[in-house]
């Protein structure tokens, strides 16, 4: 950052009960934005994602994706069901500007850390509950996690063509739009309180954060009934969009096309039937049969062959790249979106906030916290009282 410049959230004083994914994430966004996060953890265990591996991949002790969402924090153990420790959690509850938790429903009442007791404590908390399907309905009790959620809400028979079952996401999409949603509500509420000395309850779930994504589906859906989910053939990559929007094999990859006037790419591709196609309506009638004409022809020469080509054309295509060459591309390297951190002697690469702020993008050398390891300069800085009038 520039001299001078502070992050837009220095200064407050974050409390992260949360573990997984959605809540963690959404109190880093907020940490790499500058605020202080403390994360609260269980003694001896702490966050389930310090052992929930995503690859199986650990680095010092901890899973690579907790690393990757619990950077920039500090963390202390507490034990919730213990009177001295939870009277120690209320202590700081009342120093802390925000708190974020995602038990399931009722579990911060049976503690008395919900929003409500929260608040009697700290008038002016801005406080943060992310849940799988709400507080409220049949599914409050489910199991808040991220393919259960895409699966409830439908998206699985997004992906795919119509001779697929349902083909879900191959990432925690649930998870990371519900830190998304999260982390603005927080911001949100933090305007307010800096205008009008007021904190708040922000919400969402995973559920709420699917039923977002597809905005433009349910919207639809719900002023036109007639509107079904019909996958097309092996090549399309969206059910409501027409020819030639899909992916296509050349000789050594694939390529995507998105949305292109029929006759323009026929011209360009040499495909005489293609550039007959003046109708627009042909794009949804003759689908398959574009799909097909144009993986036929795109088999026959390299992805490198065909961009050179359409590129020149301003058709809006690209490369579908392997994850080994996205790391290997120039644009991958020109956007700057890695960091290394550091955790005593270990290097850790990850990913850095994808904001830039003053044009500059938001880096940090500092790595996830061992469990526990802040616990004495915590309780040094904010020393436990021998009785908490809360």
């Amino acid at each position: 950052m520039p001299v001078g410049n502070i992050r837009p959230l220095e200064g407050l004083l974050v409390l992260d009960f949360s573990q997984f994914l959605a809540g963690p994430v959404a109190a880093m966004r907020l940490a790499d934005l500058g605020a202080r996060v403390i994360k609260v953890e269980r003694p001896g265990t702490g966050d389930i994602g310090r052992t929930l591996a995503f690859a199986g991949r650990v680095v010092d002790g901890d899973t690579v994706s907790f690393h990757a969402m619990n950077r920039n924090k500090e963390s202390i153990t507490a034990d919730l069901k213990v009177d001295a420790d939870l009277a120690y959690v209320k202590q700081l509850v009342a120093r802390a500007d925000v708190v974020i938790q995602n038990f399931r429903p009722g579990v911060m009442e049976r503690i008395g850390l919900d929003y409500e007791s929260v608040r009697a404590i700290n008038p002016a908390i801005v406080y943060a509950s992310a849940t799988g399907y709400g507080s409220d309905g049949p599914w409050r009790d489910r199991p808040g996690q991220d393919l259960l959620a895409q699966s409830i809400s439908g998206l699985p028979w997004l992906s795919g063509s119509k001779a697929d079952g349902p083909v879900p996401v191959g990432l925690s999409i649930a998870d990371h739009l519900l830190s998304c949603h999260i982390a603005q509500g927080v911001t949100a509420l933090l305007v307010r309180r800096f205008r009008t000395g007021e904190g708040g309850l922000v919400e969402s779930s995973l559920l709420e954060s699917m039923l977002d994504l597809q905005f433009e589906l349910l919207s639809t859906k719900l002023n036109d009934d007639s509107i079904q989910v019909e996958r097309h053939g092996t090549h399309s990559a969206h059910a409501f969009l027409a020819a030639p929007y899909g992916t296509y094999p050349t000789s050594d990859g694939y390529i995507a096309l998105a949305m292109n006037p029929i006759p323009k790419l026929g011209a360009l591709l040499q495909l005489p039937a293609l550039e007959e196609m003046v109708d627009p309506q042909e794009a949804w009638d003759r689908q398959e049969q574009i799909e097909a004409l144009l993986a036929a022809q795109f088999a026959t020469d390299t992805t490198q062959h065909w961009l050179d080509i359409l590129d020149a054309a301003d058709v809006w295509c690209a490369p579908v790249l392997t994850l080994d060459e996205l790391l290997d591309s120039e644009g991958f390297a020109a956007i700057r979106m890695t960091q290394q951190v550091r955790r005593g002697g270990t290097a850790i690469a990850t990913t850095r906030s994808p904001l830039r702020i003053d044009g500059q993008v938001l880096t940090s050398d500092k790595a996830a916290p061992t469990l526990g390891e802040d616990d004495a300069a915590v309780r040094a800085e904010f020393p436990p009282v021998s009785e908490v009038r809360l």
